[in-house]
Formats: structure tokens, C-alpha cells, sequence
């Protein structure tokens, strides 16, 4: 039986943080959270990159660009879609789901989805702080996961060189 076991050493990954700006004060908790947690597992500073754009249907698409450029190791999705009085909470937080997932699949590179779908702000922002910190553990457990992989059974390419 071979047992494939990840770690949470974050010496060497490289980690791509996408963050919606939108609900600013929840997604900047969660950034924060998660840029703390990444340094606590080792990830170095400048080997962290944040992007921000609008809103949580943006992420997907900014995700596949950087997956696209074989320059990270794992990437994170960070964000909060809130329920509102419309319909419109269904579709983004359904679509941006499955984009981040669609990403991670087509590209070969984990992706730790942090994106908060709540019924009000208070909920958002209680959870913000625990899901970042959970997105960063869960990217340096994949990374590694998929680095840990034989050769001969990983279908994503050995890191490449910087």
C-alpha cells in the first residue's frame, strides 16, 4: 500500500491570493488572516502575491490567469457574496463556485476556495478571520500534496523553475 501524505510546510511554495473587493471589510479580514497564516507555515513574504478585483464573479478569471502563468504552487480564493432580496446571491455565489472549481481542475493547480456566501454581514465577518486562516492551511496542504505525488502518477508538472 503506498500511504501519499502533504504537510503543512510552506518553506519554498509559492501562493497566489485572488481577493474580491467587494463586502471590502470581510475580504480584507480574510486577507490579513491568511497572510498571517501563510508566514506561520513558512510561506516567505515575497513569495505571496495578492490581486484584487471587484467582485466574486471576477475571481475565477483572475485565478485561471495566474494558474495559466505555471508561476504558483496554489492559489487562493478570497471573498464573501451576502444575501440580499434578489436572486442575484444564487447566481454569483453558484458561478463563481464552480469557475474556481473549473479552474482548478482545467489547470492542474489547487485553489483553497475562501469565498463566504452568508445571509448578513455579521455572519461574514465572523467567519472571515477562521476562513482565511483555513484557505492558507488548505493551499500549503495541497501544494504539497501535489508536489509529493510520483512522477509517474501526477498529471501536473514538477514545480517549475524560477
Amino acid at each position: 500500500m503506498r500511504d501519499i501524505t502533504s504537510t503543512l510546510i510552506g518553506q519554498g511554495l509559492r501562493i497566489g491570493i485572488v481577493r474580491g473587493r467587494f463586502n471590502e471589510v470581510v475580504g480584507s479580514a480574510m486577507l490579513t488572516a491568511c497572510r498571517a497564516r501563510l508566514l506561520e507555515l513558512g510561506v516567505s513574504d515575497s513569495d505571496i502575491t495578492v490581486v484584487a478585483v471587484p467582485g466574486a464573479l471576477e475571481i475565477p478569471f483572475a485565478l485561471q490567469q495566474l494558474a495559466l502563468s505555471k508561476r504558483f504552487d496554489a492559489l487562493v480564493a478570497l471573498g464573501a457574496v451576502i444575501r440580499g432580496e434578489t436572486y442575484h446571491f444564487e447566481i454569483v455565489s453558484n458561478e463563481s463556485a464552480a469557475g474556481i472549481n473549473r479552474v482548478q481542475l482545467d489547470n492542474g493547480v489547487p485553489i483553497a476556495n475562501g469565498i463566504l456566501t452568508t445571509e448578513n454581514d455579521e455572519q461574514a465577518e465572523v467567519r472571515a478571520s477562521v476562513k482565511g486562516r483555513d484557505c492558507a492551511e488548505v493551499a500549503v496542504e495541497m501544494a504539497n500534496f501535489v508536489s509529493g505525488l510520483p512522477e509517474n502518477i501526477r498529471t501536473v508538472p514538477a514545480k517549475p523553475a524560477r
